[in-house]
């Protein structure tokens, strides 16, 4: 395939995409054929994987599941290529995927759809930017999303294993991702992630250029040369025991971070988020990662850089500092994004909100779900947290359409309502100019009033959506089609990043 079939073929009309739905509603089971694309700062990569669906019925609610996943390609892994002034070279990397798909035997159109994460020095603007040109063709087709830090935790915890892990042992666990140029914590209680921390830790923050020069010097590296009192250049880091000094010092910052020990100054510098808490006690350390490739015995080779030296010393460390269980949760380099995308459909229930029609259809919105426990007592204060926890780790200057997601049990009580109503809206504010649509996405039965108030009544002032009968989680992104009446409902695509 070439390159350019790959980067000007042509976007599905809305016509093609309502014949697809249809098609799909005809039918009680289907498969999908997706792909995953992880770009970072350090490595990309990509695979392919079929995913079969089935029909799940109850009245309106009706909607397809994953019922099985089988991964048929993965790529080799990439040294992400970079441009001498530092943004990635999107041109390279378009080539790499056109290879991938013609590797695997695959087309742009057999591929029905796509997830690509954007992690580390991929999310910065310029950078974006040419990223989202190769995508563009398939714009609807793709989720593409820019992971910060908290989002990036969230999914190499998810998609190394260590969630599910940490599900079926009923267990606390800390899992790590040590990438290129950071490393991400996330604290897993009985298969819940209960908080999330990153530090700039990683094992290309020193690396060699085409010529095999050591000039890939990160600022984190020069805050680690600083504090040993030395003079960083491509001559000096041609000495392998200077290099090992360096990994040596970060895997001590990285260790402290693990276990949790008072940090010094180059720590303190080194941290990205605030330092993780601790609501519950780490019984296993988990780990994911290219440094993870080399802590476990997968991988020997180096490839100019300092990640085998780092996993070294960081075990090292670990087994001085630590009596924890050191753990393969199963996915390791590949972990941000182990599956690609999947489908579920679900048509909405008849009492949504619409003011305006034409804000319809819309494509790949980012979902932040809350626990707004609609049953008990409206904790707004908790539901504003809550919200901007999620809202945080979602980049809305490249969407600037939110859904909040949520479950309504018992009576629509026009004082709770409104309570509920006022925390969303609370939340909300610092980033209101930014929000051009709100979609309100309730498992429940109160979509219209639910709408109607906050729009009317607590005078949310841009487009706004209310839709019930819908169920949702962290991590989707939704397509919402147009208006279908009668009988007055809409259909709703939920891209699920599918972890193992």
């Amino acid at each position: 395939m070439h390159e350019t079939d790959f980067l000007h073929e042509h976007a599905m009309t809305d016509d093609e995409r309502a014949a697809l739905a249809r098609a799909i509603w005809s039918q009680e089971n289907v498969e999908f054929k997706t792909v995953g694309i992880d770009i970072g700062s350090s490595t990309s990569h990509l695979l392919f994987a079929k995913v079969a669906l089935q029909r799940q019925s109850q009245g309106l609610s009706s909607r397809f599941v994953v019922i099985g996943r089988e991964i048929v390609w993965r790529s080799p892994i990439l040294l992400t290529p970079f441009l001498p002034d530092g943004t990635i070279d999107a041109h390279a990397l378009g080539r790499f995927i056109a290879d991938c798909y013609g590797d695997a035997g695959l087309t742009q159109g057999e591929v029905d759809s796509g997830a690509v994460i954007l992690t580390g020095e991929a999310i910065k603007r310029t950078n974006a930017r040419a990223i989202d040109e190769l995508f563009a063709a398939d714009a609807g087709k793709f989720v593409c999303a820019t992971a910060g830090h908290k989002l990036e935790c969230r999914l190499a915890a998810h998609g190394s294993g260590a969630v599910a892990l940490s599900k079926a042992r009923e267990a606390c666990i800390l899992h790590a991702d040590i990438g290129g140029g950071t490393t991400k914590l996330a604290l897993i209680d009985r298969g819940a992630i209960v908080r999330l921390s990153a530090f700039a830790v990683g094992g290309r923050l020193v690396a060699t250029d085409e010529r095999g020069a050591w000039s890939r010097i990160d600022h984190s590296a020069q805050l680690v040369a600083n504090d040993l009192g030395i003079a960083l250049s491509p001559q000096a880091l041609a000495d392998p025991v200077l290099r090992r000094k360096i990994a040596k010092r970060l895997a001590a910052v990285a260790a402290d971070y693990i276990v949790d020990a008072p940090l010094d100054r180059l720590g303190e510098s080194l941290l990205l988020t605030e330092r993780l808490p601790r609501p519950c006690h780490p019984t296993a350390i988990t780990f994911s990662g290219g440094v993870a490739e080399y802590m476990f015995g997968h991988e020997e080779a180096e490839y100019g850089d300092i990640a085998k030296l780092l996993a070294a010393e960081l075990a090292h460390e670990l087994s001085r500092r630590s009596a924890l269980p050191l753990i393969d949760p199963g996915q390791r380099i590949r972990a941000t994004v182990i599956g690609a995308s999947q489908f579920t459909v679900q048509v909405s229930g008849k009492t949504i909100y619409l003011p305006d029609p034409y804000v319809l259809p819309v494509h790949n919105v980012p979902v932040v779900h809350v626990d707004i426990n609609a049953a008990g007592i409206i904790d707004a204060p908790r539901i504003v947290a809550d919200i901007r926890v999620g809202l945080d780790e979602l980049d809305l200057e490249r969407s600037p359409r939110v859904a909040i997601a949520f479950s309504w049990r018992g009576d629509p009580e026009h004082a709770r309502l409104k309570q509920a109503g006022e925390a969303i809206l609370h939340a909300l504010a610092p980033l209101q100019d930014r929000i051009k649509l709100l979609l309100l996405m309730i498992d429940g039965d109160i979509g219209k009033t639910l709408g109607r108030l906050t729009h009317r009544e607590l005078h949310w002032p841009n487009k706004i959506v209310s839709i019930d009968g819908m169920e949702l989680q962290e991590l989707d992104y939704v397509d919402v089609g147009e208006l279908i009446a009668p009988p007055g409902v809409v259909p709703v695509v939920i891209k699920s990043l599918l972890f193992a």
